[in-house]
């Protein structure tokens, strides 16, 4: 079988012709045959149409995302009006700072007193 890379373009143009013809004499056997469908349809008939939304109804989606997200959100209708609970503050007191800072003193003067570089 020959590429499509190695036709001529003439060549290529009868390939198209040749194609439409046998889809048009493929139609005229199917409405002889009483339309059945039982064959492959051509592909004029096969195209789909373009689905459109109304504005009415692109509105109806927005106004229901809308709403979920406002309920997400906590805005909806069932909103508590409990105050949000107060962060907690996770930074140590001075005083522990301190006593974490002379337990590392001592633990590296130990170190250092037994000649040692690291722990």
């Amino acid at each position: 079988m020959t590429k499509l890379t190695d036709l001529t373009t003439v060549q290529i143009q009868r390939i198209i012709a040749i194609k439409e013809q046998i889809e048009t004499l493929q139609g005229q056997l199917d409405s002889i045959e009483g339309g059945s469908g039982a064959g492959m349809p051509s592909p004029s008939t096969t195209k789909k149409k373009k689905r459109r939304m109304s504005r009415a109804g692109r509105a109806a989606i927005a106004a229901a995302a809308r709403a979920r997200w406002a309920k997400y959100r906590g805005n909806g209708a069932k909103a508590s009006k409990k105050p949000a609970a107060k962060k907690k503050d996770r930074r140590s007191s001075p005083a522990t700072r301190a006593k974490l800072a002379a337990a590392a003193r001592a633990r590296w003067a130990k170190v250092k007193a037994a000649g040692k570089t690291s722990l």
